[in-house]
């Protein structure tokens, strides 16, 4: 299969490819007489050399019926079907290690033909990874999503392809807020009315804050999203400390933490998988979730609903987005053969196929349409409606993994007793500017 930028490394692979060829075969012309009945079971050369791909990937099921290996499994079969000569081994691991065994691989000279991760800025500054356009058909990558295609991009070179995305609604137990005489919640200050109503009649989490160590980085950018900020002005330049995010901050501290209304566990304390769990038991009134909530809900019998994010004075006008990177690297040399599983990879019926198996959302323009136009899937599409407009992560960044870790781990000092929300977000944003430009120091 042709891809479209053919002059990076492409074309010097067929090139090399077509020497090893030509040698080979002189060889094997020379030998022929005393070699005769060698190599069976073995690929000759001339007719295609085998090629072993390998794919780094992360776990999204969450238990043996949906387990991403059952997925990969399958996908993989359909495409080894059709690309005799090309196979695939796929490598799942948790979602807390994938990232550390994929640094691993890639400092030990290991590294996949391609991974599924959390970041790519960093392999791309390094010159490690493949652009897009590299591997992807035309019509796979003008496929994409523009928002999630453009979140991949470094000086509009896309290395990041989107796989999965998903974003945040407000969820709610609808057996409590109907005992309560409660409606969703869309402002702050509904948020905090209705917590005080469900604390009065003993829920143990009236509103749940993961501000813990497992994804502090994600709730906290949807409530300083809801306060009219974020991590990054729209010129892409930290502003953590601006006076909207220190009000923001502020308000959790003062309104929420401080006044009893989000449960027994120190949001510090608290990850997003437990507070997940906590609104699967019903112990939870009120939590910012993405689409994967659903099914752990439904699998407990809770009734739930769901409602865009409460803003400030009004519903938020934007919510966090998240998606994870299909990224390729050069090591492996393969360019070719992992851009047709791309290809595949990305064909309508397998990303329905995940984003069915997974409750996450679509990443491409074809399987979003049908997705959207499905007679089912109704809830589903109302994550889908909010991704045009969501922000996502810093990606671009080669900082970001750095201080998404600062936030993972100091920004609940902010809403603890006696924390300070200006110095702790003073503190992030000096971290900031020392990554982004490593000879000002750390601050």
């Amino acid at each position: 299969m042709r891809r479209h930028h053919e002059g990076r490394g492409e074309g010097s692979g067929r090139v090399r490819g077509a020497a090893r060829t030509a040698t080979a075969l002189v060889a094997a012309l020379a030998l022929a007489a005393t070699v005769a009945g060698c190599g069976s079971g073995e690929a000759e050369e001339g007719t295609g050399e085998e090629v072993a791909l390998r794919l780094v990937a992360p776990e999204y099921g969450d238990s043996a019926e949906n387990s991403s290996k059952g997925y990969w499994k399958r996908v993989v079969a359909g495409f080894e079907k059709g690309h005799p000569g090309t196979t695939v081994d796929v490598e799942v691991h948790p979602w807390r290690t994938v990232d550390k065994v994929l640094a691993r691989q890639v400092a030990t000279g290991n590294a996949p033909d391609l991974a599924i991760s959390g970041t790519y800025a960093s392999y791309a500054a390094d010159g490690k990874l493949y652009r897009a356009d590299d591997l992807l058909s035309i019509g796979t990558q003008a496929d994409f999503l523009p928002p999630l295609a453009r979140a991949g991009e470094i000086q509009r070179v896309q290395y990041g392809m989107p796989f999965a995305a998903s974003t945040r609604l407000l969820f709610y137990n609808r057996d409590l807020f109907e005992e309560a005489g409660l409606t969703p919640p869309k402002t702050w200050d509904g948020v905090r009315t209705a917590a005080e109503a469900l604390k009065k009649r003993d829920v143990p989490y009236p509103y749940a804050l993961p501000l813990g160590p497992e994804e502090a980085q994600a709730e906290t950018l949807n409530w300083l999203l809801s306060g009219g900020s974020g991590y990054t002005d729209d010129l892409g330049s930290y502003t953590l400390d601006s006076p909207e995010n220190v009000e923001t901050v502020g308000w959790l501290k003062e309104e929420l933490v401080g006044e009893g209304l989000t449960g027994p566990t120190p949001p510090g304390e608290l990850d997003r998988a437990d507070a997940y769990a906590a609104f699967a038991k019903g112990r939870v009134g009120m939590v910012n979730g993405h689409p994967s909530l659903m099914r752990a809900a439904e699998r407990s019998g809770v009734r739930y609903g769901v409602a865009p994010v409460p803003g400030r004075t009004e519903e938020a006008g934007a919510t966090l987005g998240v998606t994870d990177w299909m990224i390729g690297f050069r090591q492996a040399g393969h360019p070719e053969e992992a851009g047709a599983f791309l290809d595949h990879v990305y064909s309508e019926k397998n990303v329905l196929a995940f984003t069915r198996a997974h409750d996450l959302l679509p990443v491409t323009h074809t399987a979003s349409d049908t997705l959207a136009a499905a007679p089912g899937d109704t809830t589903l599409r109302r994550f889908l409606t909010e991704l045009p407009e969501a922000r996502l992560y810093p990606s671009e960044k080669t900082s970001w993994p750095e201080l998404s870790t600062r936030i993972k781990s100091g920004l609940a000092d902010a809403v603890a007793p006696g924390g300070s929300p200006k110095a702790v977000l003073s503190r992030l944003q000096r971290h900031a500017a020392a990554y982004e430009n490593p000879q000002a120091g750390n601050g």
